[in-house]
């Protein structure tokens, strides 16, 4: 079982991005290449403004791990609230209500082991493959129009002050911000522990639900997928490090992330010999790529909304 090192220090590397980042720049549009990451940059920041995040964080693992250990986790299904707040500067980036609706039904199958993907899990795994059992349904959607040409990863877009918009009710209902992030970034979360003034999920509105296929290898929606696992306390699988600890123990130790959609077996270059679960939605693979979360992933989640949890305030 790998080894739970609770250290403010292994934060910073828990959600390290990798540089090695492509962008395939066109009059049309701006495909990403590979699947990219702020979250380093985001969480430096924040921790820069509020010393005490590092505690909360360690504390919510020490939450997490007690729970874990006793099975003190969700007797029943989570039902998650979802606000969607659209920036938009041109009629594209003002993306419809169906393609809002197609990311919460991309969610609710993914979360739910019900994507028809899913039965392509290897044997191998399948004994750890998981129905996370956690669904979503989206009650509002805001918009509001800007001049801004992109939003960079410093919140900007949950500030109405700032010209984007702020959270609704962000203790009960998962905010979801969909606008032009730039920089090659697909989206970024906040993890468990930070400010509820910045609570939630961005996702660049080109790669927002079931978009086209300019968008590919982004266009089925896992952006989202992805990112709200770190929303629910999953980190990378490999750890944000060379070998690296994801907090899991059910899956299997990645060298590093991994691109494009792998195929199996993808044998591993950390020591003893095995294959990498490159099709689990905390990978950097393509989004047809991943397919698939793991029971001890669905246990951190599932830790995050049991009474005393950081998210307990979301209803049963």
């Amino acid at each position: 079982m790998k080894k739970i090192i609770l250290i403010a220090a292994a934060f910073l590397m828990l959600f390290s991005c990798q540089n090695d980042q492509a962008e395939l720049t066109s009059s049309a549009t701006n495909a990403i290449l590979k699947r990219t990451c702020a979250s380093q940059d985001v969480l430096t920041e924040q921790l820069k403004a509020d010393p005490a995040l590092a505690l909360r964080m360690n504390e919510i693992e020490d939450f997490t791990k007690k729970s874990i250990l006793v099975n003190r986790l969700v007797n029943g299904k989570v039902a998650i609230p979802v606000v969607v707040n659209v920036l938009y500067r041109t009629t594209t980036e003002n993306i419809s209500d169906a393609q809002i609706q197609s990311q919460i039904d991309v969610l609710n199958k993914d979360f739910t082991a019900t994507n028809p993907d899913f039965s392509s899990t290897p044997a191998e795994f399948a004994g750890v493959a998981a129905n996370v059992g956690i669904t979503f349904e989206l009650v509002k959607i805001n918009r509001k129009s800007t001049t801004k040409t992109s939003w960079g990863t410093r919140d900007a877009m949950k500030n109405s002050k700032r010209g984007g918009l702020d959270p609704t009710s962000p203790t009960t209902t998962l905010n979801m911000w969909a606008c032009t992030i730039g920089g090659g970034i697909l989206g970024y979360a906040q993890f468990p522990g930070g400010s509820l003034a910045t609570d939630g999920v961005v996702i660049d509105s080109f790669y927002f639900g079931l978009s086209s296929a300019a968008s590919a290898p982004y266009n089925l929606g896992r952006t989202a997928s992805h990112e709200i696992g770190h929303w629910m306390n999953l980190r990378h699988i490999w750890g944000d490090a060379s070998c690296g600890n994801d907090l899991v123990s059910d899956t299997p130790v990645h060298k590093t992330a991994n691109f494009g959609a792998p195929t199996y077996p993808y044998v591993s270059a950390c020591l003893p010999d095995h294959n990498e679960m490159t099709m689990n939605y905390m990978d950097y693979t393509d989004d047809r790529g991943m397919y698939m979360f793991t029971t001890g992933q669905k246990a951190r989640m599932s830790a995050l909304f049991v009474s005393g949890g950081v998210r307990s305030a979301f209803g049963i």
